[in-house]
């Protein structure tokens, strides 16, 4: 009899299959377009090396912050990271659900986080952060042949106490291969919590790695 994978064995799976950058990513600069209801604004953008974030060139303070944040998510999503180093001090619950989906329960110090798996792709993902709960469904990945990437999804945020729901976001994402490396070129924000929804529509272009990446 075959026995059957450990609830961390499979998170591991899933975690370790999903794309990122590889050590040597040389960091990048790029120009920026933000479409916000009538308002359009330019700028540039680098991710550097140390994978720091920086966005220039956009007189709104607060517009300039919003392009830094969903910047900052991507380096979230795509940086290097250790299985071990993440998770390594952490239990895992298995479980399902009536999707059949595999339900990982991750409990830490700081974290309690759950995570619907299908095949080897995290599917959904909730989470607690301060007074609010957020549930993201991934609808659609991208197979990169290096690993996957969400593409398309939504993220729902719900207050704590009341579970009032506090805002629906739909997002669709782009990636192009820059020399070595899969970089988001576009990224569509749907903002469903008004009666009426709102687009914001960030296009990134002239995208240039640092020399080392092209040799």
């Amino acid at each position: 009899m075959k026995t059957s994978k450990t609830a961390q064995e499979l998170f591991q799976t899933a975690f370790e299959s999903r794309y990122t950058w590889d050590e040597d990513f040389p960091g990048y600069s790029a120009k920026v377009q933000l479409i916000q209801g009538q308002e359009t604004y330019t700028g540039k953008i680098f991710i550097h090396r140390d994978l720091s974030v920086e966005v220039s060139g956009i007189s709104d303070i607060e517009v300039q912050e919003g392009i830094y944040i969903q910047l900052r998510n991507v380096v979230t999503h795509c940086k290097p990271a250790s299985f071990n180093e993440e998770y390594g001090e952490h239990e895992f619950i298995q479980s399902t659900d009536d999707t059949q989906a595999t339900v990982i329960i991750v409990k830490g110090e700081s974290l309690n986080s759950t995570y619907k798996i299908k095949g080897r792709e995290i599917c959904q993902e909730t989470r607690v952060k301060g007074s609010t709960a957020f549930v993201i469904d991934t609808h659609e990945n991208l197979d990169t042949g290096e690993g996957y990437i969400a593409n398309r999804y939504d993220a729902i945020f719900r207050d704590l106490k009341t579970n009032e729901i506090q805002s629906i976001l739909k997002f669709e994402d782009t990636y192009e291969k820059v020399g070595n490396y899969y970089l988001m070129i576009k990224q569509v924000v749907q903002d469903s919590q008004d009666v009426k929804d709102t687009i914001a529509e960030f296009s990134y272009s002239d995208i240039k790695l640092q020399e080392s990446a092209m040799m």
